[in-house]
C-alpha cells in the first residue's frame, strides 16, 4: 500500500469514486450523490480538466477527468 501524499490535505477533498477500492459501493449517502463524511478522496492537484487524486481508504493514486472546461462547448 502506498502512503498518503504528503501534499494531500483535508481541507482540499473530491467525491468521486475510486476504481481502487470502491469502498462507496453500498453506500446510501453516495448513492444519493450527496457528499458523504466517509467516502471523499484527497484532491491533490489540476491540470485543466484532469484532477490528480488519492483515496485515503486504501492510498491509491489516479488521475481523472472531469470533463470540464472548454473542450466540446457549443460556440457562440
Amino acid at each position: 500500500m502506498l502512503p498518503i501524499d504528503p501534499g494531500a490535505d483535508k481541507g482540499r477533498r473530491a467525491w468521486v469514486p475510486c476504481p481502487g477500492c470502491d469502498d462507496e459501493r453500498g453506500c446510501a449517502t453516495c448513492e444519493a450523490g450527496r457528499t458523504c463524511a466517509d467516502h471523499w478522496r484527497y484532491l491533490l492537484s489540476t491540470q485543466g480538466r484532469m484532477v490528480h487524486l488519492q483515496c485515503p481508504n486504501c492510498a491509491h493514486l489516479w488521475v481523472w477527468d472531469s470533463r470540464f472546461g472548454a473542450e466540446g462547448s457549443p460556440r457562440c
